[in-house]
């Protein structure tokens, strides 16, 4: 099940970075409804999962709400030093006389993000069924996004596009890489709420500082906004159709 849905993200990534050579002016609506999406995940999943966990396990709250905060402080610092947001420079009209090593950087970048994306669908799974289809959407969602980043850091730092295809298929395989090498670890309890606490985190810094901004980025939408609304709202329906 973890590789099916780790399969379902390299549809995604590919479709993200399709759209963004085909179609920008659309991207801002699907970009808030999966800023929606992510909230909803760990507002209504992962967060109540956390805390099932915590109770089963006799581990204090705040142990996995430490993880959360050094989830978010993390992946923020390596954001930084790896320059992922060189992806986004190009609608800021920032640096346009780009590098072609930049964007090839960056690309890597994102692509090492995706390997992650793949071990938290698998690690999700080894916590409940519910879980790993709730990240699994998440990430789903959030890959789309990384597709279009990765196309966008690609053109924006004059890269040839055979090199943005790529570098594009590169992204989207990555996250069942991932996945698979989830079906050789097993992970206790303690250390998957950990875990959660580290994930929750990190998307909670995906949504809030990367795809929320785009949505918004070159203009306020009320359209953007509503479909935030509205992907917080699917989440919370899903989670609750979900055994």
């Amino acid at each position: 099940m973890a590789l099916l849905m780790a399969l379902s993200t390299f549809f995604s990534t590919s479709a993200g970075g399709l759209f963004a050579l085909r179609n920008k002016d659309r991207l801002h609506l699907v970009l808030g409804f999966s800023a929606g999406l992510i909230l909803g995940v760990v507002a209504f999943d992962l967060l109540p999962e956390i805390s099932r966990l915590a109770q089963q396990t006799a581990v204090p709250f705040q142990a996995p709400m430490i993880a959360l905060a050094a989830g978010f402080l993390g992946f923020h610092i390596i954001e930084k030093a790896v320059l992922i947001h060189s992806a986004h420079e190009g609608e800021y009209g920032v640096h346009s006389h780009g590098h072609p090593s930049v964007g090839v950087a960056s690309a890597l970048a994102l692509a090492g993000h995706s390997l992650t994306d793949g071990i938290a669908i698998g690690l999700a799974f080894q916590v409940s069924p519910t879980a790993g289809i709730g990240v699994a959407l998440a990430v789903i969602g959030h890959d789309f996004a990384d597709g279009l980043n990765t196309v966008g850091l690609l053109l924006a730092n004059r890269n040839s596009r055979r090199q943005v295809f790529k570098y594009l298929a590169l992204d989207a395989l990555t996250p069942l890489v991932g996945a698979a090498l989830t079906l050789f670890i097993h992970v206790p309890d303690s250390g998957l709420l950990i875990y959660l606490g580290v994930f929750a985190g990190f998307l909670l810094y995906i949504g809030a500082s990367d795809v929320l901004p785009q949505a918004h980025a070159k203009r306020p939408s009320s359209g953007a906004l509503t479909l935030t609304v509205a992907g917080a709202a699917a989440m919370y329906v899903v989670v609750g159709l979900l055994p």
